[in-house]
């Protein structure tokens, strides 16, 4: 792991997120880019101004909606670099000597996209400034980011603790094999207390593929605390990660379809939601 991506806004979540990268990055040696990117401006608000006044009275307001548009956009540009100023200061202080502020306009999704290819994992608060008071409402920029991700996403608590433990829940699909891969062959877990969990009644393949993920991991030296057990995975999990003391829950991020997802839930957003730990996410 060599580079990591650090999106942050001016919500209480953005130290965390800092948190999260300087400790990933002291565990394998990554840079970090530190991201505030700011909306579009929308003019949608506006009044239709066509038949209701004046040709003159009009040009006199739509130039001063004009001037009123660009002093928003200088103090958003201002407040974002103060933003990533603070953010980059945090990291420094933590002793992360490798790090660069982008502070970008338009679209995150675009944003994260031009740089995405060069980024080895991505991290984001769970909520956003608009989200901050609603506990189980997460953020409405989460889930985009982390359907269009290519690489890994490491969703930060509300506030960062050392991690210790980690939990893998295991559902046998090709994501959850691939952060079993990710963790045996990287840095950043090496030497953790790791759980292995898998929920429900598994049949013979998903069992097998379960075996292969303890023998993969315990061949890199993890010692693997690993169990099946039954009932619904958004329970059991939650339960596994309050009663064994788990810092961090490692899983596969959103299997189904949008569609599929409104109608019978997320086991991948309900985690994020209920769990008070930080949840790294394979797509």
């Amino acid at each position: 792991m060599t580079r990591l991506l650090a999106l942050i806004d001016g919500s209480v979540y953005a130290d965390s997120v800092c948190d999260h990268a300087a400790w990933v990055a002291a565990r394998t040696g990554a840079s970090v880019d530190v991201m505030h990117v700011l909306g579009r401006r929308e003019a949608e608000g506006r009044a239709n101004l066509s038949g209701s006044l004046t040709m003159d009275a009009r040009e006199i307001l739509l130039a001063e909606l004009a001037d009123l548009d660009e002093k928003k956009a200088r103090v958003a540009r201002k407040l974002g670099r103060a933003v990533v100023d603070q953010a980059v200061a945090r990291l420094k202080a933590a002793g992360i000597a490798e790090v660069t502020p982008r502070l970008r306009g338009g679209d995150l999704i675009e944003a994260v996209a031009e740089v995405e290819p060069d980024t080895d994992l991505i991290l984001i608060g769970k909520r956003g400034e608009a989200a901050d008071f609603a506990r189980l409402h997460l953020g409405s920029n989460l889930e985009r980011v982390v359907r269009a991700a290519r690489r890994p996403v490491l969703v930060a608590a509300r506030a960062f603790r050392p991690v210790n433990r980690f939990l893998i829940a295991f559902d046998g699909g090709t994501s959850a094999m691939k952060a079993v891969e990710h963790i045996a062959h990287g840095k950043l877990f090496t030497g953790l207390d790791c759980h292995l969990l898998m929920v429900g009644n598994p049949t013979s393949d998903a069992r097998a593929r379960f075996d292969n993920a303890v023998q993969t991991l315990r061949q890199h030296d993890y010692a693997v605390t690993a169990d099946i057990l039954a009932g619904e995975a958004d329970a059991v999990i939650a339960d596994h990660v309050a009663t064994r003391g788990i810092d961090l829950l490692v899983m596969g991020a959103y299997g189904h379809s949008r569609i599929r997802t409104l109608i019978i839930g997320s086991t991948t957003a309900e985690m994020v939601r209920s769990c008070l730990v930080p949840v790294m996410l394979f797509r």
